[in-house]
């Protein structure tokens, strides 16, 4: 029986702009995305000092309109969205009854009844069925946006001397995890004061004529174009997570450092709440926790984690951190080695190489609002 072919990989509008200037591709989450422009260093160096850009229009966009938007969420998620302002955005994870982590997003209080969601890639699909199946859409519009918009994060502490020109709004007035509607060459954008690699950015919005305008107004000026494995090492060394990775269906946000965005005292019933009140009560039986490999010996995902030689534990994550010189990880071990100053022993092609439990986030910056 001949096997089915795959489906070739999607193309954002901005594809040829990162051809045009010899980006190279990778396939991502269905995407064929620009993994490197110039080198991963040299793209991580220029959103840590100065600014670089990212497409990241591969993401899921969605909208809810209704007056009880908000309210419907509420019962999907560990967090309180009730306590956001209009203008306001709460980055928190959708639960399946075993508490486990569909995917972590962020919502967006637009107001009026407007609600914007930005999701992961890879579980798209899945996050649209699963809202699909429990909203009730006799009181909630639900509409995805991912294929007609175009989206740049913009980040770096150069950010706003290279945005400012381009928008009709006071960014700096954009308080963090704040968002606003703006007009880009009087067109209609949204712009979010957030990000994924623990600098001070913005991500916009904005259709995909309005978009290559903008990355090319953007490139002009002297922003840096960076491509998801320098997205993957800033974010790394902000401790944050990869879902897939550090993060998936069988792990609790208790269990992965996420116990900010529960908020079992100021909110109601919400899938998967009995599970982490039990976790809250009785203690989670493993955590994630950030390594500093002694030496230069890289922990890649997957590499078994030992104590005293017995298996305990896995790493997520892994990588060089350019900024700090230094080799990162983030692992799941149980709950009682997860000290700080613990010492534990990664496998690395059969040998074990030593590694210190340090305090997350590896990297934290001073550039933030």
């Amino acid at each position: 029986m001949a096997q089915l072919e795959s489906p070739p990989p999607l193309r954002t509008p901005l594809y040829d702009r990162a051809i045009a200037i010899d980006a190279r591709m990778t396939a991502f989450s269905g995407w064929e995305m620009p993994v490197q422009f110039s080198g991963i260093t040299a793209e991580h160096e220029a959103i840590r000092d100065r600014a670089g850009m990212f497409d990241i229009s591969h993401m899921g966009k969605f909208t809810l309109r209704g007056d009880r938007a908000i309210e419907q969420l509420q019962g999907l998620v560990p967090s309180d969205l009730s306590r956001l302002q209009p203008g306001q955005a709460q980055y928190t994870v959708l639960l399946n009854p075993q508490a486990g982590i569909i995917d972590d997003i962020i919502v967006y209080q637009e107001g009026d009844g407007n609600v914007v969601l930005i999701v992961n890639a890879g579980t798209k699909d899945k996050d649209k069925d699963w809202l699909l199946a429990h909203l009730d859409l006799t009181q909630v519009e639900f509409t995805d946006l991912t294929a007609d918009r175009v989206l740049i994060a913009v980040q770096g502490p150069e950010t706003v001397g290279h945005l400012q020109a381009l928008v009709d709004i006071d960014l700096t007035k954009l308080t963090n995890f704040g968002h606003s509607s703006a007009l880009i060459f009087k067109n209609p954008a949204f712009i979010a004061r957030t990000g994924y690699t623990g600098e001070d950015g913005f991500e916009i919005m904005v259709t995909p004529e309005i978009g290559v305008k903008l990355w090319d107004a953007l490139l002009a000026s002297g922003v840096t174009p960076c491509g998801l494995g320098a997205r993957d090492t800033l974010r790394l060394e902000a401790a944050m997570c990869l879902y897939g990775q550090d993060i998936s269906d069988t792990t609790t946000p208790l269990e992965a450092g996420l116990g900010w965005v529960v908020h079992l005292d100021t909110k109601g019933n919400f899938i998967g709440r009995d599970v982490l009140e039990r976790q809250k009560t009785a203690g989670v039986s493993r955590k994630l926790v950030g390594l500093n490999m002694q030496g230069r010996y890289i922990a890649r995902h997957d590499y078994p984690v030992a104590i005293e030689g017995q298996t305990v534990g896995i790493v997520t994550s892994g990588t060089m951190s350019p900024t700090l010189g230094q080799a990162i990880a983030l692992a799941y071990i149980p709950a009682e080695f997860a000290k700080l100053g613990q010492i534990v022993e990664v496998e690395i092609r059969g040998k074990l190489h030593p590694a210190t439990v340090v305090k997350k986030p590896f990297y934290r910056s001073t550039n933030r609002v």
